[in-house]
């Protein structure tokens, strides 16, 4: 595979301006990294946060972008996990210590030393970028590049966050009804489970795509469900939707705060 010198990447040089294009010359891999010719980024709210200015230590100037689909370029020393054209997706959370004693214990994203993709690494936004093998994933041909780009994050957040929601909830609440809700939705409804979907007071465009993602009910946020919830997940941004999803949860269940940043 033939790697050119320069690429083009969409910069973040302060909070609150707009991405610049800018010309960079292609970063050469180093102990087990592996250099990415990007396929597909998708475009996450994290993403928005940073350049906002509401997640408040990115490294500058920054390539933003952290649901990463593309191919092996080239490999730095002691790469085994990937070959050179192999597939491969890379999340928001980009490398740990390895030895505190949540890496030790399978719990690395709660590292007290970590590093993320698109915000203290440079993300995807780019024609070419780096990654450590350890935090990269081999990606089924099943999906196409720009299918597996939210699962990488939206995806990651919403299952995991509905895994922690207990395998004996079957009426879930789901409150912010965007990418990680509308994936997570369609595998609760598959499951035989009940969704309620909670939006934005009078937003019947996202709560008509609740609907039609496998949701039985959908309102606003300031509604109560018409039956006591077993769980609540919570995706948006707002803390204020916590104490309005305890109210909604039955005695004894559980509510998720499923995001990196919230109000």
């Amino acid at each position: 595979m033939r790697i050119p010198h320069v690429m083009r990447a969409m910069v973040l040089e302060r909070p609150g301006e707009p991405l610049r294009l800018q010309r960079m010359r292609v970063p050469a891999p180093g102990q087990g990294q592996v250099l990415i010719r990007v396929r597909a980024c998708g475009v996450c709210r994290t993403d928005l946060h940073i350049v906002d200015g509401e997640l408040t230590a990115p490294k500058l100037p920054l390539i933003p972008g952290h649901e990463i689909v593309g191919e092996v370029a080239a490999a730095g020393p002691g790469v085994e996990r990937f070959a050179i054209g192999q597939r491969v997706g890379v999340p928001w959370l980009g490398h740990t210590c390895g030895v505190c004693e949540y890496c030790l214990s399978g719990q690395e994203n709660l590292c007290d030393a970590p590093e993320f993709t698109g915000y203290t690494l440079d993300g995807g936004f780019c024609e070419y970028t780096l990654a450590d093998q350890n935090f990269c994933f081999a990606l089924p041909d099943v999906y196409a590049d720009a299918e597996a780009a939210p699962l990488l994050c939206a995806g990651l957040i919403g299952y995991r966050s509905y895994r922690m929601a207990g395998q004996g909830s079957h009426r879930i609440g789901i409150y912010g009804f965007g990418a990680a809700a509308h994936i997570i939705a369609q595998v609760a409804a598959h499951n035989g489970q009940q969704v309620f979907a909670f939006t934005r007071p009078g937003d019947q465009d996202a709560q008509a795509f609740a609907l039609r993602s496998g949701a039985e009910w959908a309102g606003g946020s300031d509604q109560m469900p018409p039956q006591p919830l077993d769980a609540a997940l919570i995706f948006a941004p707002v803390g204020a939707l916590v104490p309005a999803a305890l109210r909604a949860v039955r005695k004894g269940g559980t509510v998720v705060c499923g995001g990196i940043h919230m109000s």
